[in-house]
């Protein structure tokens, strides 16, 4: 039943299959982007949406908080980014809008590609504390993808507020990823 007045963003089934079979706790930072890859390949093998997938870890423990597939195509909603739905989850089950309250010693938010301007706007008020990022703007926009305008100096406004920032773990790998969703046609937005 579809309601008016809700927005309903519902992840594919098969990732609680595919997490199921994956223990995330003792992973490093590799492993972790490694798992983020995994969503992305499999988001793509699916038919689903897009090559993006993101997840969110708790920094001292490694534990799992929640994962996110881009959903845009199937939700018909333009804000079902990865990160965006990694940080919804995230922040229901939870029971908190900040991140960084909720889960002493903070979160850490794994992309596998540099959040778009909307995604890196709510990073900072999710709570988020650091940001690790796989594949580049650069090769997000070389397969067409609109990222829209984000500032040349965004990585030192986050440290402004506390949020470390990694790039290029895996980047080959990612940007490869990107790669094959356009040459198999896949939706570019």
């Amino acid at each position: 039943m579809t309601q008016k007045n809700a927005i309903r963003i519902e992840l594919p089934a098969w990732i609680e299959a595919l997490l199921a079979t994956r223990e995330t706790g003792d992973l490093d930072d590799t492993g972790r982007m490694a798992l983020v890859l995994d969503l992305a390949r499999e988001n793509i093998r699916a038919g689903a949406d897009g090559p993006f997938s993101a997840a969110i870890f708790e920094r001292r423990s490694g534990r799992l908080i929640a994962a996110g597939v881009n959903r845009v195509v199937s939700s018909g909603c333009s804000i079902a980014h990865a990160e965006m739905v990694a940080i919804g989850i995230a922040q229901q089950r939870l029971g908190s809008f900040d991140l960084r309250q909720a889960v002493p010693g903070g979160c850490v938010l794994f992309t596998s590609a540099e959040p778009c301007a909307m995604c890196m706007g709510a990073i900072p008020w999710s709570g988020i504390e650091r940001v690790v990022i796989g594949a580049r703007d650069s090769d997000v926009r070389a397969i067409g993808f609109d990222e829209g305008h984000k500032p040349a100096d965004w990585i030192a406004g986050y440290a402004q507020r506390g949020i470390e920032v990694t790039r290029d773990l895996l980047r080959a790998e990612s940007a490869q990823i990107l790669w094959d969703y356009a040459q198999a046609g896949g939706a570019i937005y």
